[in-house]
C-alpha cells in the first residue's frame, strides 16, 4: 500500500556493507542530527551522498530497527564543503582526499560541473594527466547515468542488479537506446525475456507490427527452442510460430526474416531441400565442428599396432577382448577420431582401459574428461587416472554474456597426444565446439558414450549426428559380459532398449516395482521410501545415496511437488537451520540442491585453499549455510564450496527430485522413478532407459506398469533439429 511508505532525507556517513554482486547496501544515514540504519539495493551510493529515500521502517530479527528503502534519489552536493566531503570519501574512483582538496581549492563549487563537462581542465592540476582526467570524468558520469537508468527502469520492476547489467552493455546512453528500441533488452548479455520486454514496449506505445518487435520475436523463437534442444528450425515453422506469437501476418514475419538474414542476425541454410534458420553462434559452431572433425580424421597419424600388444594387455588386465573390442582398439591407433558406444555391461570400460594402457606404453600423453563433475569422478574411478570436467580441462575463464572464455582454445592448444571424452551423449554443440578448438592437429580423439541415452540438456545432438553421418569411424558394443552374476538393473536396461518388458517381480532383486495407480499415493510412497524405508533397510543416506528421478516437473509426481514433500520429510525446518525464500521455494541449511545453468562467475573455495569460479548445469550439492540478511547461500559441491548472492540464487533448485534429463552423467546408489498419469509425450523408451542406467545398486519404479509397457513400446526419439549431420556429410564429401 502506498500509504505505508515514508520518505527520509539525509547524508550517508558510513557504509556498513555492500554486496558488489547485487548492490544490496547497509548504510548509516544522518537525518536531522540523528543516525538511521538504512538498507536497499543501491550500487551507486557513496559516503557523503545527500539522498532521499522512500521505504518503511522494519525491525530485523538480528540487527534491530532499520529503514528498508525501495527508491533512492541522490542530490548533487552544491557547496564547496559538501563537494570536498563527497570527493574525499572515495566516491569517485581516482580521487582520494589529497586530490579532492586540490580540486575543490582550484574549482570551488564548480568542481563537479567541471569533472562532468570539462574534464580536460583537471589536467591543469599537478599529478593529473589528460588520460586520468578523462577516467575520473567517466567514473563520475557513470554513477549518475546508472542512477538515472535505475530510476527510469524502476517503473518496470527491473532490479538494480539487472540495471547494472543493462548499463554494462548499453553505457551512458542506455536510457536513449531503450526508449528508441526497448527490444534491445533482448540482446545476448542482457537476455531479458521477450514477453517482459514486450510489456515495456507496450507502455511506450510500440505497435505489434513494429519491425524491431518482429525482429526480436523471431530471435526469441530461435532462442526459446534452444531449450528444446534445437540448434535451428525450419523457416516455415518459424514464420508460422512468429505470426501466431506476435499477432502479425505471416508476410510480415517472412519480410523480417529476409532482413535479419541480410544483416546476418540469423543464418539460412538448406538441409534436405528444406530451408532452416539458425542463430549465428550455432550455425558457426556446427560448421566448425564438421570441418575440425574432417581435419582430425584426415590428418590422424596411423600408428601400427601389433596384435601381440593387445594380447599383452589382455594378460595384464586378466580379460579377453571380443572381436568388436579389438576393432575399437585398432581404430583408436589407426585413425584420428574414433567413436565408441555401448550400454551398461558391454565392456566399454575394459576396452577404454586397454586403449589407455597401450597409448601410455608408447609414451603418449592421455587426457580424460567428461561433461560433469560426477561423470568425471566416475571416469577417474573406472580408469584409475585423473579425469577432469571439460570446463576444467579447458580452464574456463569469466566471459561476457552467456558464453565462456577458455584458456585453451584455437590459439593455445591442449598439451596431450590423446583426448578421451566420456558421456558424449551429454555434450552440447557449443561445448563441443570449444573443446575441438583446443585440440591440436595430430591429437587422437576418442568419443565414448551411450547413444541410446537422452541427448544433451543444452542445444544440439552431437553424438547422434556424428554417428548418423557415417563419416567418423564408430563401433557400438552390444554383447553383455558377466551374465552369470549380472543384476537385474543391467539386464533390464538391455531388455528395455531392445523393446522388451523388463523383469519387475523378482523378489530380493536389485530392480523391482511398487504398483500404484494413484499419483498421490505414489508420491507418498516415494517420500516414505526416501525418508524411512530405504535408509532402514539398506543403510542409505536419504540425501547422499537416494535420488528420485522424474520424467517431468509438473503434477503430483513432478519435481516441483515432490521436492516440497521430500524436503519436509528429510530436512524439516528447525530453530537452528537458516532459511531463505526464493522463486516459490524456501531453501534451508542442509538442503540438497542443483545448479540449473552454467555460471562462470560464481566463486568457490576448496578445502585445500584453492580458489576458482564456475558452477555448471547439473552440478548437485548441499547447502552449508544461509545468511538471509545479506541474501547469501553457500553450497558444497563435493570438494568445492560456492557462494550465491541475490538473483544468483534463482540458478539453484531443490534436488531431492530431479528430472531424468538433468540426471545424465550421474550414477546413484539408489534410484526411484515415479510413473503415474504420465503425459503421452513423455512415454518413450530412451527416457526410461536413461533413468534405469543411473542406478548402481537399487532401482525402484513406483507407479503404473501400463505406463512402463507404453514407454518400452514407444521407440520414438526426441526430435532435435540440427545442421551438424548435414554439414559433416557435405564437408567430408567435398
Amino acid at each position: 500500500m502506498d500509504g505505508e511508505f515514508e520518505t527520509l532525507s539525509g547524508r550517508i556517513d558510513h557504509i556498513t556493507y555492500k554486496n558488489e554482486q547485487n548492490g544490496y547496501t547497509v548504510f548509516k544515514l544522518t537525518v536531522n542530527g540523528e543516525d538511521v540504519v538504512a538498507v536497499g539495493n543501491f550500487p551507486f551510493i557513496s559516503v557523503g551522498d545527500i539522498v532521499t529515500l522512500r521505504g518503511k521502517f522494519i525491525v530485523h530479527a538480528t540487527y534491530g530497527p532499520q529503514f528498508s528503502a525501495t527508491e533512492c534519489t541522490r542530490e548533487t552536493p552544491s557547496t564547496s564543503a559538501a563537494i570536498l566531503r563527497y570527493l574525499s570519501s572515495g566516491a569517485v574512483k581516482g580521487i582520494g582526499p589529497a586530490t579532492a582538496q586540490k580540486l575543490v581549492k582550484r574549482f570551488g563549487k564548480e568542481t563537479l560541473d567541471i569533472i562532468k563537462d570539462q574534464p580536460e581542465r583537471l589536467a591543469d592540476i599537478k599529478g593529473i594527466s589528460l588520460e586520468k582526467a578523462q577516467s575520473i570524468s567517466d567514473e563520475y558520469k557513470k554513477q549518475f547515468s546508472l542512477q538515472d537508468l535505475m530510476f527510469f527502469l524502476s517503473a518496470y520492476k527491473i532490479t538494480p542488479e539487472e540495471t547494472a547489467r543493462i548499463y554494462k552493455f548499453l553505457g551512458d546512453s542506455a536510457v536513449e537506446h531503450i526508449k528508441e528500441n526497448p527490444y534491445v533488452l533482448c540482446i545476448p548479455g542482457i537476455n531479458f525475456p521477450f514477453e517482459r520486454v514486450d510489456e515495456i514496449a507496450e507502455d511506450f506505445g510500440i505497435e505489434e507490427s513494429n519491425e524491431n518487435r518482429i525482429f526480436a520475436g523471431i530471435e526469441h523463437i530461435l532462442r526459446h527452442n534452444l531449450s528444446n534442444g534445437h540448434t535451428c528450425l525450419p523457416r516455415a515453422r518459424v514464420c508460422e510460430l512468429g505470426a501466431a506469437f506476435l499477432g502479425c501476418t505471416s508476410e510480415d514475419v517472412h519480410d523480417c526474416v529476409d532482413k535479419l538474414i541480410s544483416v546476418r542476425r540469423i543464418i539460412s541454410d538448406n538441409i534436405n531441400d528444406t530451408e532452416f534458420l539458425f542463430l549465428p553462434v550455432y550455425y558457426e559452431a556446427d560448421e566448425f565442428i564438421a570441418s575440425k572433425l574432417s581435419v582430425l580424421v584426415s590428418y590422424g597419424a596411423c600408428m601400427p599396432l601389433d596384435a601381440l600388444e593387445i594380447d599383452y594387455i589382455e594378460n595384464r588386465l586378466h580379460i579377453k577382448y571380443e572381436a568388436l573390442q579389438r576393432k575399437v582398439i585398432e581404430l583408436a591407433f589407426s585413425g584420428g577420431v574414433t567413436v565408441l558406444t555401448g550400454g551398461p555391461g558391454t565392456g566399454k570400460t575394459t576396452t577404454l582401459n586397454g586403449i589407455i594402457e597401450l597409448f601410455e606404453r608408447k609414451d603418449m600423453k592421455v587426457a580424460l574428461a567428461a561433461p560433469t563433475g560426477r561423470a568425471a569422478k566416475r571416469m577417474s574411478e573406472l580408469t584409475g587416472r585423473e579425469a577432469k570436467t571439460i570446463h576444467r580441462l579447458l580452464e574456463v575463464q569469466w566471459g561476457e554474456g552467456d558464453r565462456p572464455h577458455f584458456t585453451y582454445n584455437d590459439r593455445n592448444h591442449l598439451k596431450c597426444d590423446v583426448l578421451i571424452i566420456d558421456e558424449m551423449s551429454m555434450v552440447d554443440t557449443l561445448l563441443f565446439e570449444s573443446l575441438l578448438r583446443a585440440v591440436k592437429l595430430g591429437t587422437k580423439l576418442i568419443l565414448v558414450g551411450d547413444s541410446d541415452q537422452l541427448p544433451s540438456v543444452s542445444a544440439g545432438n552431437v553424438l547422434h549426428d556424428i554417428i548418423a553421418s557415417d563419416k567418423v569411424p564408430s563401433v557400438a558394443l552390444k554383447k553383455i559380459f558377466r551374465q552369470s552374476d549380472m543384476g537385474l538393473i543391467v539386464y533390464n536396461a538391455h531388455e528395455i532398449i531392445s523393446g522388451r518388458m523388463p523383469e519387475l517381480d523378482t523378489k530380493n532383486a536389485d530392480f523391482f516395482m511398487i504398483d500404484c495407480k494413484d499419483s498421490k499415493t505414489a508420491a507418498q510412497t516415494v517420500v516414505e521410501l526416501c525418508s524411512e524405508r530405504l535408509p532402514k533397510a539398506y543403510g542409505f543416506s536419504s540425501i547422499e545415496d537416494i535420488q528420485v528421478l522424474c520424467p517431468s516437473r509438473k503434477l503430483d509426481l513432478g519435481t516441483v511437488n515432490l521436492n516440497k514433500l521430500l524436503q519436509e520429510a528429510i530436512n524439516p525446518l528447525t530453530g537452528k537451520a537458516g532459511s531463505l525464500s526464493h522463486g516459490g521455494f524456501t531453501f534451508r541449511t542442509g538442503d540438497k540442491v542443483m545448479q540449473i545453468k552454467n555460471n562462470y562467475d560464481i566463486c568457490w573455495n576448496k578445502d585445500n585453499g584453492e580458489q576458482g569460479s564456475g558452477v555448471f548445469n547439473g552440478d548437485i550439492g548441499r547447502i552449508e549455510g544461509i545468511d538471509s540478511y545479506s541474501q547469501l547461500i553457500t553450497v558444497r559441491f563435493d570438494d568445492r564450496v560456492a557462494s550465491y548472492y541475490g538473483t544468483e540464487i534463482s540458478e539453484l533448485e531443490p534436488a531431492y527430485a530431479v528430472t531424468v534429463h538433468k540426471s545424465q552423467g550421474s550414477e546413484f546408489d539408489c534410484v526411484i522413478l515415479p510413473l503415474c498419469n504420465l503425459q503421452s509425450q513423455l512415454t518413450y523408451r530412451n527416457l526410461l532407459y536413461t533413468a534405469v542406467t543411473r542406478a548402481k545398486r537399487i532401482m525402484i519404479i513406483v507407479g503404473d506398469r501400463r505406463i512402463v509397457e507404453r514407454m518400452v513400446e514407444n521407440d520414438r526419439k526426441m526430435l532435435r533439429y540440427s545442421g551438424l549431420k548435414n554439414m559433416i556429410e557435405e564437408i567430408f564429401n567435398a
